[in-house]
């Protein structure tokens, strides 16, 4: 069961004028978290803003004993809500309701794990590893963004044992063009005996992109969405996607049966069209 805590800030981080880690004491969650859950932070106390924004549980923070005592948060401001967390001092108070949603279900060898982040979409992927590593399971890091001011933790899925793929936009880091046509070159050239699970987060397009690979290559694929949320538990329907079930289509709620889907029932063309 998700709980609800008054976090403290420990320390935030602040990597660009944009982007920030804000790390919160809230060992409650952080012993419940599995990869690629999501939390509920209310930004400020009154009613700006009044709803909850998702954030996806970057990392996993532990005591010197290695016990669970904290998360941290990868921000981006680009609104009132983020721009809060992107200002917050230690010791401010933020409450956070979590964990929540389905998360990743980490693969274990002979298959290796293909982890393919665009920008933001980075965050679910640092426990991901994290438990990739503790099966031994090989795995490698797609990592894109439109230049390089927008990657971040490389070291720390380096130091995991994660290969990197790394491109930009703008080519000033890495390969030149999308993250996707290096994770095509590494489909195309994947022996069908040798198994590999796909997961990705990011922008729609991107994900969309990953998914179509997956279908091309038959490769178990799965995405993380990022639909508005309301409230996290499924009471205001603010975060329906449409998937594909036996008999037909239907919506679900996201916060509920997802974040994390299987790409392949994902029903794409409603959620470009944003039908969620």
């Amino acid at each position: 069961m998700p709980v609800d805590v008054p976090a403290a800030v420990v320390s935030n981080l602040r990597l660009t004028p944009e982007y920030n880690v804000l790390t919160l004491a809230a060992p409650e969650i952080a012993k419940l978290a599995a990869p690629g859950q999501f939390v509920m932070v209310k930004t400020a106390p009154g009613l700006d803003p009044l709803l909850r924004r998702p954030f996806s549980i970057f990392e996993i923070m532990r005591d010197p004993a290695g016990a669970p005592a904290g998360i941290s948060l990868l921000n981006k401001r680009v609104g009132v809500g983020t721009t809060l967390l992107y200002q917050a001092e230690a010791g401010d108070r933020i409450d956070c309701l979590g964990p929540l949603g389905q998360p990743f279900a980490p693969v274990s060898p002979p298959a290796e794990g293909w982890m393919v982040a665009g920008g933001v979409g980075l965050a679910p992927f640092a426990t991901l590893a994290q438990a990739l590593k503790a099966r031994g399971t090989p795995m490698t890091l797609f990592y894109g963004g439109r230049g390089a001011t927008d990657l971040f933790y490389e070291s720390f899925f380096a130091d995991l044992g994660a290969t990197l793929v790394i491109t930009t936009e703008d080519g000033s880091r890495g390969e030149q063009g999308r993250v996707t046509s290096p994770l095509e070159r590494a489909l195309a050239g994947r022996p069908a005996d040798r198994p590999v699970t796909v997961y990705a987060c990011g922008p729609t397009p991107m994900m969309r992109a990953v998914a179509d690979l997956g279908v091309r290559y038959a490769r178990a694929t799965y995405v993380s969405l990022e639909p508005v949320m309301g409230c996290g538990m499924g009471g205001c329907y603010s975060c329906v996607v449409r998937v594909t079930r036996p008999g037909g289509t239907h919506f679900v709620r996201s916060c509920i049966e997802g974040p994390v889907f299987d790409a392949t029932a994902v029903v794409w063309d409603a959620l470009s069209e944003g039908h969620h």
